[in-house]
C-alpha cells in the first residue's frame, strides 16, 4: 500500500518484465517498480486497481489481474480502447510506466473460503476474477469451483493458460462459450448466461462472482435470483473512469459513493441500495 499521503499522487516508474498477448485486444503486462526497496514492500489484494500513465498519455486505471501471493510482480491486463491503451500495447519488455496504487476496496476474500465458488465472466472481465482464483486455487481452495467465461469468438479468448490449468484442476469446473463459432471450435456457442444450465449449483452454499459487459451481468443475475441466490452472495466490479483514484475528484460517484474508494467491488445488495441503472433489468 502506499506509504505516505504523497505517494497518492506521484506515479512510480515500473518496469515491464514481459509482454503477454492474450488476444489481438488484450496484453498482459508484468511490471515491477524500479525502486527494488518500494517493490518487495508492495503489497495488493484480489479487485484492487492500478492508476497507470504514460508521459503525454495521461493515466487510467486498470485491475490487477495477478495474484498477491507471487510477490515483486504484477500483471495488468489491458484491453486496447484509448491513447494510453494504444500507446501501451506498443510497448516492449525494458520500458517503463507510472504507477500510483493500489486503490479500492478489494473482493472480501476471507468469506469466500468457506463457500463453493461461481465466477462468471465475459470478455476481458475475467482479468480481475483471475486475480481471486489463483489467489484461491495457491491457498489451497477446498470447495468446489465452478468457472463460466464468454467471448465473442475463439480468437478473442483471453488467458488461454490460466482457462486450461483450471480445467485440469481438482475440483474445479471450466465452461467455455463464444458468441460465434470459428473453424475448428467444438466449444459451445450462445451468452455465457446458457452455461448456467449445466451448472449444479447450492445457492446457500454459494458465492457468485461476476464482471463483464452490463448486459450479461443483468441476465446472470436474473438466473441467480431464479435459482434463490441472496443479493449478499453476489459480488461484481464497477466500471467507472476514475480520475484520481483517491475520493477527491468524485468523477466516479454513484449516489453517495465513490467507486474508487467504496468499491470497486460491490455486492448485489449494496448496489440495489444505490439503484444502479445498468444492473436493473
Amino acid at each position: 500500500m502506499p506509504s505516505s499521503s504523497q505517494d497518492l499522487y506521484q506515479p512510480k516508474p515500473a518496469e515491464i518484465r514481459e509482454v503477454i498477448e492474450e488476444n489481438s485486444q488484450i496484453k498482459t503486462f508484468d511490471l515491477s517498480f524500479v525502486d527494488r526497496e518500494y517493490n518487495d514492500g508492495f503489497s495488493y489484494e484480489p479487485g484492487q486497481f492500478m492508476m497507470v500513465s504514460i508521459p503525454h498519455c495521461g493515466e487510467a486505471p486498470i485491475s490487477v489481474s495477478s495474484t498477491p501471493l507471487n510477490g515483486g510482480t504484477i500483471h495488468l491486463s489491458v484491453r486496447r480502447a484509448g491513447k494510453l491503451t494504444e500507446v501501451m500495447h506498443e510497448m516492449k519488455r525494458g520500458d517503463v510506466v507510472g504507477l500510483r496504487g493500489p486503490y479500492g476496496r478489494p473482493f472480501p476474500m476471507a468469506s469466500l473460503s468457506a463457500k463453493d465458488l461461481l465466477f462468471v465472466a465475459g470478455g476481458i472481465g475475467l482479468a480481475p476474477l483471475r486475480s481471486v482464483i489463483n489467489t484461491c486455487l495457491a491457498a489451497g481452495h477446498e470447495r468446489r469451483i465452478t468457472i463460466l467465461y464468454g467471448s465473442r469468438t475463439p480468437s478473442d479468448i483471453a488467458f488461454k493458460e490460466d482457462l486450461a490449468s483450471w480445467g485440469q484442476t481438482k475440483n474445479v469446473t471450466c465452461l467455455l462459450t463464444v458468441d460465434r463459432a470459428e473453424p475448428g471450435w467444438e466449444g459451445e456457442v450462445g451468452l455465457v448466461t446458457a452455461l448456467l444450465a449445466h451448472c449444479s449449483l447450492d445457492p446457500h452454499e454459494t458465492k457468485a462472482l461476476l464482471c463483464g459487459p452490463p448486459m450479461m451481468i443483468r441476465a446472470v443475475l436474473a438466473q441467480l435470483a431464479d435459482r434463490g441466490f441472496a443479493d449478499g452472495d453476489i459480488i461484481t466490479t464497477m466500471e467507472r473512469h476514475m480520475k484520481c483514484g483517491v475520493g477527491i475528484c468524485r468523477h466516479c460517484h454513484m449516489d453517495d459513493k465513490l467507486v474508487c474508494k467504496d468499491g470497486p467491488v460491490f455486492t448485489l445488495e449494496e448496489l440495489k441500495q444505490l439503484k444502479v441503472m445498468e444492473l436493473q433489468g
